[in-house]
């Protein structure tokens, strides 16, 4: 995946001098790519001959242990990360409400390399010294107070000095710190970011309360395991950028402020830098006069205002979108952070994921509203983007409607309730069958301050503007829905022949009426797709099957409104995407990609919102589209600079 990343935005990357690195400051395998996980072979290859070769595996057995420790550090870092980006669960105790970015993404991609070093470092350590591998226990108490001896002695005091010298010294920094610096938002994977040397001296004091307890004797496995994923859970909570401490703990025990720090502790370390150098333990910073005055402050001040909500941002702007299928659910922005930040597509290793979503479905389905899942900005107005927990095929149970316009509706008066200014509404979630394309809760609720808005106008400006001003003839699938009736009455108004699919003549005649009567020879009312053999640009508005494809022409180019998009089935064809706009220039914090659209780029209907928001207009967008409206809603996106696909 990260390869198919790397080839994918190769275009894209500017080209600038490259300069000479200093010594250790960058990672020796960086330049394999996907294939650095092989280092990890001669692991695996030594612990399976030892396994099934050799009487007695007791030293290859750590070869094991090594892979197993590796796989559960990446898991906590994960672990970390969901939960932080889960904004349902923490928008009120983010300590910084920037999100991140596709560039802070690509930044921190291989932020997994110390562990592959560190598991180098340890098997280093085992060859040396073989004893530290034979006959150790499993449990041994003493080796608790002996490595958090060790832990207090030696990591605490050194990482503190040569934390505080990286900033210290100019050199240095630029050479070996400032990358770590380089993320403005911290999460879980951010602790990983950082030099090759920096994690070189991460990595001796993360081993020396180990190896000394086990040299003293009181080593045990629980020792190994225990120490090193409480060293990364401490590490990944201090990034993680939520507060999660209550603040009453340090009232009723003060003794905590000096012996564990909180994420807010650590945060100001990275906006401030000169402060709060510690590693966990405040201690010495408070003994060595590096303590910020503000840090347990402003730690109560989230924390208050975490319990009350006061902590949360109010968005202007909302876009309510829907999951399309089982797998497209693990593409969401807590889910797996490099795979999120890329275009959706189905991969095997999600496969075996199947079934743990399908549970979260049906516990989603019995109980849950809409919830945020992520965030951006566009000239520093917050939009926001909340998903209803239903899946594409459930929009299509009778009975299951009712249920599904209950939650979009709790969404909108949430919506209403807060604030926002404009909730546009995604795909599915506007099905004319479902609720008329909104018009179901512009009706039932007329008082609505929140503008409700189905993006239809946009959607159907893009895919009139992409069809070349040249052509004479064009074939509709869809042709009675709202997007078709608008295209078509757009089309015929440039002269431009519509062959109309529908089998109904009255929704064909009432459309047709609407055009001027100049116009209505245009509309051509066909009832098969044979019909359009002769015709080279097809709009699909509805599921057309690969039979069905098979009556277009040679060098038939199909676009389409239909989600989800119809199968890429005829060689000798071309297929459009779904309608997408790409957002200005200065949107801030977007790091997920829109379900199949590029970084940046997203479904017509969400930019529609985003372009009524823009524009300050305060009516409604629902139901049936306003043929007159298409050029202007248009050129209000592209001059607050939206772009075409």
């Amino acid at each position: 995946m990260e390869l198919e990343r790397k080839l994918s935005h190769e275009e894209n990357r500017p080209c600038l001098p490259q300069k000479k690195p200093s010594p250790f400051s960058s990672w020796p395998w960086q330049n394999l790519g996907i294939y650095k996980y092989l280092l990890y072979g001669p692991f695996v290859g030594t612990w399976l001959y030892s396994k099934f070769w050799e009487k007695t595996p007791q030293k290859e057995s750590w070869c094991f242990h090594i892979l197993i420790l590796c796989a559960l550090r990446g898991f906590v870092h994960q672990l970390w990360y969901s939960y932080g980006s889960m904004l349902f669960l923490t928008r009120n105790r983010l300590i910084l409400q920037q999100g991140v970015d596709f560039k802070q993404i690509d930044s921190e991609w291989n932020w997994d390399n110390f562990i592959i070093l560190q598991a180098l470092m340890g098997s280093l350590a085992i060859l040396k010294f073989p004893f530290l591998a034979n006959n150790l226990p499993s449990w041994n108490a003493k080796g608790i107070f002996c490595c958090l001896l060790l832990h207090v002695a030696f990591s605490e005091p050194v990482y503190y000095w040569i934390h505080r010298l990286l900033h210290v010294h100019e050199f240095l920094f630029t050479h070996y710190h400032s990358l770590h610096h380089e993320s403005k938002t911290t999460q879980s994977f951010t602790a990983g970011h950082a030099t090759f040397m920096e994690h070189l001296m991460l990595g001796i004091i993360v081993g020396v309360p180990v190896l000394g307890t086990s040299f003293m004797g009181y080593g045990s496995v629980s020792l190994v395991y225990g120490y090193v994923l409480i060293f990364d859970f401490l590490r990944c909570m201090g990034h993680s950028n939520v507060e999660v401490f209550p603040h009453r703990l340090f009232e009723i025990f003060p003794i905590l402020r000096f012996l564990l720090y909180t994420p807010t502790y650590h945060s100001l370390h990275h906006t401030e830098m000169d402060t709060n150098f510690c590693l966990f333990m405040p201690l010495f910073d408070t003994l060595w006069k590096t303590s910020n005055p503000k840090s347990w402050t402003l730690q109560k001040k989230i924390s208050l205002a975490a319990g009350g909500g006061a902590n949360a941002v109010i968005p202007e702007f909302v876009f309510l979108a829907h999951v399309v299928d089982i797998m497209h659910g693990l593409h969401a922005p807590f889910m797996i952070r490099s795979y999120n930040a890329l275009p959706f597509k189905t991969l095997p290793f999600l496969v075996p994921l199947w079934p743990g979503v399908v549970m979260v479905m049906l516990v989603m389905w019995a109980k849950s509203k809409a919830f945020l899942i992520s965030s951006y900005t566009i000239r520093s107005k917050l939009h926001q983007i909340w998903v209803v927990p239903r899946f594409g095929f459930q929009y299509f149970l009778p009975f299951a409607t009712g249920g599904i316009n209950n939650r979009i509706e709790e969404a909108i008066l949430r919506a209403d309730k807060l604030g926002v200014k404009v909730i546009s509404l995604a795909a599915l979630n506007k099905n004319e069958s479902l609720n008329g394309g909104g018009t179901l809760f512009v009706k039932k609720h007329p008082n609505l301050r929140v503008s409700v808005v189905h993006g239809n106008t946009l959607t159907a400006a893009v895919i009139l503007n992409e069809i070349p001003k040249d052509v004479a003839e064009v074939f509709l699938a869809g042709s009675t829905s709202k997007l078709g009736r608008a295209i078509a009455l757009y089309l015929c108004r440039r002269k431009v022949r519509v062959l109309m699919l529908t089998q109904s003549t009255e929704r064909f005649t009432r459309i047709q009426n609407e055009a001027k009567v100049e116009h209505q020879k245009y509309l051509v009312q066909v009832t098969k797709y044979q019909a359009a053999q002769n015709c080279k640009t097809w709009v699909c508005g509805k599921w057309t099957t690969p039979i069905e494809q098979r009556w277009a022409p040679p060098g038939t180019h199909f676009h389409q409104f239909v989600v989800p998009p119809i199968f890429e089935f005829r060689r000798d064809c071309t297929y459009g995407k779904l309608a997408a706009m790409k957002l200005p220039e200065d949107v801030e914090g977007l790091g997920s990609c829109e379900y199949t659209m590029e970084r940046g780029v997203v479904h017509a209907c969400h930019a529609g919102g985003v372009v009524h928001f823009l524009e300050g207009w305060t009516h409604h967008e629902v139901g049936a589209l306003n043929v007159d409206q298409i050029d202007v809603v248009w050129n209000a996106a592209l001059k607050h600079g939206l772009k075409p696909v």
